[in-house]
């Protein structure tokens, strides 16, 4: 599977921007798709995940509320709708994909070491 990360961009703090990442190699009907983010020196942390095929979804407790995660089936492409950007939202973003855990594991692991592919990162960057 591959994935191409874009939307990034720099914005003023309470801004909003929407990140995409197309999706292409197979049909994804199985897989758990997310988004991470690192910011410099930092480690990479989980934002937010979906189910393709449910959309069931899961955050990362200190985004609930600003950030949201979707995705189009038909186009395969993944988005992540930020609001409310803050500086401390700055970094790198990634999506990701998984296809051999159940939904179930992941929505109790998320680790970056459960998913097997990755997108190239999109900065985003928040001024005050």
């Amino acid at each position: 599977v591959q994935l191409q990360a874009s939307g990034g961009g720099e914005v003023q703090t309470g801004g909003s921007l929407r990140l995409s990442c197309a999706a292409s190699g197979r049909t994804f009907d199985t897989y758990t798709m997310a988004w991470f983010r690192q910011a410099p020196g930092k480690e990479r942390e989980f934002v937010a995940l979906i189910s393709w095929r449910t959309a069931s979804t899961l955050y990362a407790d200190s985004l609930k509320g600003r950030f949201t995660i979707s995705r189009d089936n038909i186009k395969n492409v993944l988005y992540l709708q930020m609001n409310s950007l803050k500086p401390e939202d700055t970094a790198v973003y990634y999506c990701a994909a998984e296809r051999t855990l159940t939904l179930a594991t992941m929505m109790i692991r998320h680790r970056v070491d459960d998913f097997d592919a990755w997108g190239q990162g999109t900065q985003v960057t928040v001024s005050s």
